[in-house]
């Protein structure tokens, strides 16, 4: 029977898993909807690719995924059926029909990244899971002057794990802003392209710049030195969210 391919936007919590990509023996995104697939059916192994992975504790309010499926189902049935056996912290946002070729990590052309500040020395319960509680005074003039030596094309090497598997480490950082929503203060990143812990790491110099610990004008150096140690700590995950992927068609 001729299977069709289906692209599907998702959300989910990333509070109670180990990341998106299946891991034994350990709760993930993807081993979640693939059993869910595998039921719809009828226990035949059904894999599904992403956008790209996300690790343990971060959410994501626009994941790309696709699979491929000989079923009969009308695609606005779909989402219906999937979140009727999905767990609630797993939610199907839509789903379409797309040609065969189409893959949501090698046809995406950029993605936007958000992470959010709980900037209180007062805890919070509701959003501890949520947004990176920091309890030191944060000046945003001198993280906005931060942030346009990091808009353009560079070598990524200094802010990015030390995991980090791919050699080119070159990414275009095309937007880049700081904001307040609400009590929160939000970083917004929109890129062709993110490194291993690329937009923690970020986040967790440009605090650092906030808190008077670095120069603005020190990110410079930080990419043209491509070392690790040169930045600051890597943010949690749990104040982070893949946001949105941009394809061709968008």
């Amino acid at each position: 029977m001729e299977k069709k391919r289906y692209k599907s936007i998702i959300s989910y919590d990333g509070t109670n898993f180990s990341g998106y990509q299946v891991q034994p023996g350990k709760r993930t995104v993807q081993g979640e909807i693939q059993a869910t697939l595998s039921k719809l059916h009828k226990g035949a192994e059904i894999k599904i690719s992403a956008s790209g992975r996300t690790d343990a504790g971060v959410h994501a309010k626009g994941q790309v995924i696709h699979f491929d499926s000989p079923l009969t189902i009308p695609q606005a049935k779909w989402e219906v059926a999937l979140n009727s056996l999905l767990p609630e912290d797993i939610a199907v946002n839509s789903v379409k029909r797309v040609h065969n070729a189409f893959h949501a990590r090698y046809d995406a052309l950029g993605k936007e990244y958000r992470y959010f500040i709980f900037p209180s020395k007062k805890r919070d319960p509701f959003s501890r899971n949520y947004a990176y509680q920091f309890p030191y005074q944060l000046d945003c003039t001198r993280m906005k002057e931060a942030l346009k030596y990091l808009i353009g094309t560079h070598d990524f090497t200094s802010f990015c794990s030390a995991k980090t598997e791919v050699d080119d480490r070159i990414r275009t950082i095309e937007e880049i802003e700081l904001f307040e929503e609400g009590e929160l203060l939000v970083f917004r990143f929109v890129g062709n392209g993110f490194l291993y812990n690329m937009v923690r790491i970020l986040v967790g110099t440009l605090l650092e710049v906030g808190t008077g610990e670095r120069d603005p004008y020190g990110l410079r150096a930080i990419l043209k030195g491509k070392d690790r140690s040169l930045a600051g700590k890597t943010a949690p995950g749990h104040g982070l969210y893949l946001w949105e992927v941009f394809y061709p068609q968008d």
